[in-house]
C-alpha cells in the first residue's frame, strides 16, 4: 500500500510542528522543510514517520533538488502546506527594501516554486491539497506592517489564482488566514500581561487545517479565517 505523504514547509516549534504531528496522527508520512538542521533532527525524533529536509524555500534550485529527494525517498506528496514565512515590521520608511523582497521570496515565490513542482502529479492523480498558512495582513496594510502585509496579500491572491486553476482538476487549494497572535515562547514575552485565551493555539490551527485538507469535494473552502473566541475583529 502506498504511503500517504504530506509536505510541510517552514516547520518550526510552533504551528509547523503542530501541523506535522497532526498529519502524522492522521496516518501521513511527513516531509518537513526548514533551514535549521538541529530543529529538524529533534522533530524527527518526536514525530512518527517524519523526515527533515534542510531547504530555503526562497531558493528555486534548492527547492527543486529537495522535492526530487522527497519523491525519490518517500514518494509523491498528496498534501502540501506552505507554512514558511518571512516577516519584518516597520513603516515603509523604516523597513529595509531588501528585507521586503526577501519576505516576498519566502512567502510568495516559495509557494510558487513548491506548487509548480507538486501540482502536476496531483492533477494527474485527480486529487491533492495545497494549503497556504496566511495572516490578517493579507487583507489590510497597517502602517507598521509594510514589510509583511504586501507579501501576504500577494500570497493570498496567488493562492486564489491557483485555486481557480486547480479546483476543476480535482486539487483543493485553500488559504487559512490566522487572525490572532500564535501562542509561542517569544509571543508570550511580547505580551506578558495577556491571558491564555488571548492567543491562538498551534495545535488548534493544525486541527482546523487537517479538517480543511479532508473536506468533501462538494463543499470545499478557500478563504478560511481562524481567531480566538475573544478576538475583537
Amino acid at each position: 500500500m502506498t504511503e500517504k505523504i504530506c509536505l510541510i514547509s517552514g516547520v518550526g516549534p510552533g504551528t509547523g510542528a503542530s501541523l506535522a504531528k497532526r498529519f502524522s496522527d492522521g496516518g501521513y508520512q511527513i516531509a518537513m522543510l526548514a533551514r535549521d538542521q538541529k530543529r529538524l533532527a529533534s522533530l524527527e525524533n518526536d514525530i512518527d514517520g517524519a523526515r527533515g529536509y534542510v531547504c530555503d524555500v526562497a531558493d528555486e534550485a534548492a527547492v527543486s533538488e529537495t522535492v526530487g529527494s522527497i519523491v525519490e525517498e518517500m514518494g509523491q506528496p498528496e498534501i502540501f502546506i506552505h507554512n514558511a514565512v518571512g516577516a519584518v515590521f516597520g513603516n515603509f520608511m523604516e523597513i529595509d527594501p531588501v528585507q521586503l523582497n526577501a519576505n516576498f521570496q519566502t512567502n510568495v515565490m516559495g509557494l510558487c516554486y513548491l506548487s509548480r513542482l507538486l501540482a502536476p502529479a496531483m492533477v494527474a492523480a485527480g486529487k491533492g491539497v495545497i494549503i497556504a498558512s496566511g495572516n490578517t495582513s493579507a487583507l489590510r496594510g497597517k502602517a507598521n506592517f509594510a514589510g509583511f502585509a504586501p507579501t501576504k496579500a500577494a500570497q493570498r491572491i496567488f493562492a486564489e489564482s491557483m485555486a481557480r486553476e486547480l479546483g476543476p482538476k480535482g486539487v483543493h487549494v485553500a488559504y487559512v488566514l490566522i487572525d490572532a497572535v500564535i501562542d509561542l515562547e517569544w509571543t508570550r514575552e511580547w505580551f506578558p500581561d495577556k491571558p491564555t485565551d488571548y492567543f491562538i493555539q498551534p495545535d488548534d490551527i493544525a486541527e482546523t487545517t487537517y479538517q480543511i485538507a479532508h473536506q468533501p469535494r462538494s463543499a470545499w473552502s478557500f478563504n478560511v479565517e481562524v481567531r480566538p473566541f475573544g478576538e475583537n475583529w
